[in-house]
């Protein structure tokens, strides 16, 4: 009998991730369409400054065409309700998309051709922004090959070997980085979910025996391990990037803490770095640090023209809608950065940059402007990029409120100026031991941790050294 009930238990279990994982494939859905309605008129000018102007009005008809067909998508996904075929959706836009491309590259010379390119970004767009199962990515990725080689193998155009085994290589290897994404991603939704049930059931069975409760708390105890063990392995273990070299040190309060840094060397160039925190720690704030973290990680990866309030605005609106869905009232700080070789253009509202000048060995505190994110649909009015210019041997240190907002015996604050002091003393150390000196003496500070600590430090290379 306790088998049985132990059956429709799990059973039910699943059928309710499996509405749960349709709503956001759905809201993820919506996002990708939008995304492919801008970018896909907007390429009309490489076209136009890249190949030959007798392609110019047929490149311009099937990216009309395209656009046309993906607004229809848009339509059809936003006006009706979440369902087990919503995948077909992805495979369609992802189709459609393609074929234009395929027919780009037979008019350019079929293998030959460069514009095979844009099949990545499909690729990195379709499997990484949808949150379905990661066999859905590898049937995707091998539809999108299909009709790569199909078209351009009934075209019979010449072609160089070399060229063709070139671009295949790169194909298949996205088709299996994005698969990996894939996988990665949908085991952090259904650890979410399966979570978020085992809080729910854990305060149910309040009133039950003491042996159940034990075992409730087990299990409990098991997923949030499970949780720190994914946040954990999310985080970057870069220690430099472009010109920069970077080092990182996150020590949180509880299992799974509200923390957020991360550091992308994107495929398109561009290098970020960004740092926030998620109002109050614990579980909860883990869990939308991931999604920001998630968030961010897709909106660089597939767009190299966004600059840092763009990327944050567009991040905001999945950030917030996440938070309505946890039925919480948490919101985050953040402020992300691009990484140029003589400056940062940085945006968004967190606690004050400290940039250590090597020249005046002098500590400059920049301020921070714009919104916290979570909390207004709209941060396009006021999130604003400022340029930090950057010489060698600068550090610039980016920290979270555990660190400043720490307290002694007393009740007395570490703040920003015996930070500035630290900062100022230890700038000569090699750039880790400089972050492990900032942390011990925090940790010999405060009388117990009360909040989530982070850290990032990025130093400015001599010319040579990168």
């Amino acid at each position: 009998m306790q088998l049985k009930d132990n059956v429709i238990i799990n059973s039910k279990v699943g059928q309710d991730f499996e509405k749960y994982l349709q709503g956001i494939v759905r809201e993820w859905m919506q996002v990708l369409t939008m995304l492919c309605i801008v970018l896909i008129p907007f390429f009309l000018l490489l076209d136009y400054y890249t190949q030959p102007p007798e392609l110019h009005l047929r490149f311009a008809i099937y990216r009309g065409a395209t656009t046309f067909l993906v607004i229809i998508e848009y339509l059809l996904i936003r006006f009706t309700r979440p369902n087990s075929y919503y995948p077909l959706h992805g495979y369609i836009i992802s189709a459609m998309i393609s074929l234009m491309i395929v027919l780009m590259t037979v008019d350019l010379g079929g293998f030959n051709s460069s514009y095979y390119a844009g099949l990545m970004l499909v690729l990195m767009a379709v499997n990484i922004l949808l949150s379905w199962r990661p066999i859905h990515s590898v049937i995707n990725g091998l539809v999108v090959l299909a009709l790569y080689l199909g078209f351009n193998v009934f075209e019979n155009l010449p072609f160089d070997p070399r060229i063709l085994v070139n671009n295949l290589f790169f194909l298949g290897s996205t088709i299996i980085i994005t698969a990996a994404i894939s996988w990665v991603r949908f085991k952090l939704v259904r650890s979410e979910y399966l979570l978020r049930d085992e809080l729910v059931c854990a305060n149910i069975n309040l009133d039950e025996s003491r042996a159940d409760v034990l075992r409730a708390r087990d299990a409990l105890w098991g997923e949030m391990q499970l949780a720190k063990m994914i946040q954990t392995a999310l985080l970057p273990q870069a220690n430099h990037i472009g010109q920069y070299e970077v080092a990182a040190l996150m020590v949180p309060t509880d299992s799974v803490g509200g923390d957020y840094y991360d550091i992308i060397d994107a495929p398109n160039g561009k290098k970020w770095v960004g740092i926030g925190d998620v109002s109050g720690h614990g579980i909860e704030s883990g869990l939308i640090m991931m999604m920001a973290q998630t968030a961010i990680q897709a909106i660089v990866q597939q767009d190299a023209i966004l600059c840092p309030s763009k990327i944050l605005h567009e991040a905001n609106r999945v950030i917030k809608e996440n938070i309505a869905r946890l039925g919480t009232d948490r919101y985050m700080t953040m402020v992300l950065f691009q990484l140029e070789e003589d400056y940062l253009l940085a945006a968004g509202k967190h606690m004050d940059v400290m940039v250590y000048r090597a020249r005046e060995k002098k500590v400059e505190v920049i301020p921070t402007n714009g919104s916290w994110l979570g909390i207004v649909d709209d941060l396009g009015s006021v999130l604003k990029d400022n340029r930090i210019p950057m010489s060698t041997g600068d550090i610039v240190l980016l920290y979270t409120d555990g660190i400043t907002e720490a307290r002694n015996q007393t009740e007395d604050l570490f703040g920003e100026e015996r930070l500035i002091k630290l900062l100022e003393s230890n700038a000569r150390l090699p750039l880790r031991q400089l972050g492990t000196e900032i942390f011990s003496a925090v940790a010999e500070f405060e009388k117990d941790q009360s909040d989530d600590m982070t850290l990032l430090l990025l130093k400015k290379k001599a010319e040579g050294n990168y």
